[in-house]
């Protein structure tokens, strides 16, 4: 009885480390600002922008992570989308690490110079996580479509398909 205790234990632990968002939903509206976080530039994020008319891939990142999923970036970036029709989001999951916020912020500021047109917003509180039930201390990816609905949702490192899956998810659901 106790190594079947033990078993579902470990399953329910394994089914909570990997909480991606439901495709077809809009998630809940949150919104990043002072204390809490937002963008790098000191201003609010609201969760509202992502209902923009345009495709959106948002990465919430552990800063341990940060390199996890920089195959799935370098791939979104070598389609050159259209701006007026494309945007991504690098959310950084502050409180998911020991590392010094003034580190973290150096890494954002070349990230930005790298990535010109992405979007970079701190979350201190892990509030993302709370509210979206997002996985913690790991690297999630999603898309959303141009009213704000998931498209696609990934939780950890992506496979080579799956780059092919995220690749191939924008290009259908451009406006």
């Amino acid at each position: 009885m106790r190594t079947l205790s033990i078993f579902i234990f470990i399953l329910l632990s394994s089914a909570l480390a990997f909480a991606e968002l439901p495709v077809g939903k809009i998630p809940p509206k949150v919104v990043l600002k002072d204390d809490s976080g937002g963008r790098i530039d000191g201003t609010q994020w609201s969760s509202e922008e992502l209902v923009s008319g345009k495709v959106i891939v948002l990465f919430y990142v552990d800063p341990d992570e940060s390199e996890l999923n920089n195959h799935v970036s370098e791939a979104l970036k070598a389609e050159d989308y259209p701006d007026e029709k494309y945007g991504s989001v690098g959310m950084i999951n502050m409180a998911a690490t020991w590392l010094p916020n003034f580190a973290i912020n150096m890494k954002l500021k070349s990230k930005q110079e790298e990535y010109k047109s992405t979007v970079y917003v701190r979350d201190n509180d892990k509030l993302i996580v709370r509210e979206w039930g997002l996985s913690d201390d790991n690297s999630d990816v999603l898309v959303f479509g141009p009213e704000g609905k998931v498209l696609y949702s990934v939780d950890g490192k992506f496979s080579d398909a799956q780059v092919k899956e995220i690749v191939k998810v924008v290009w259908d659901n451009l406006p």
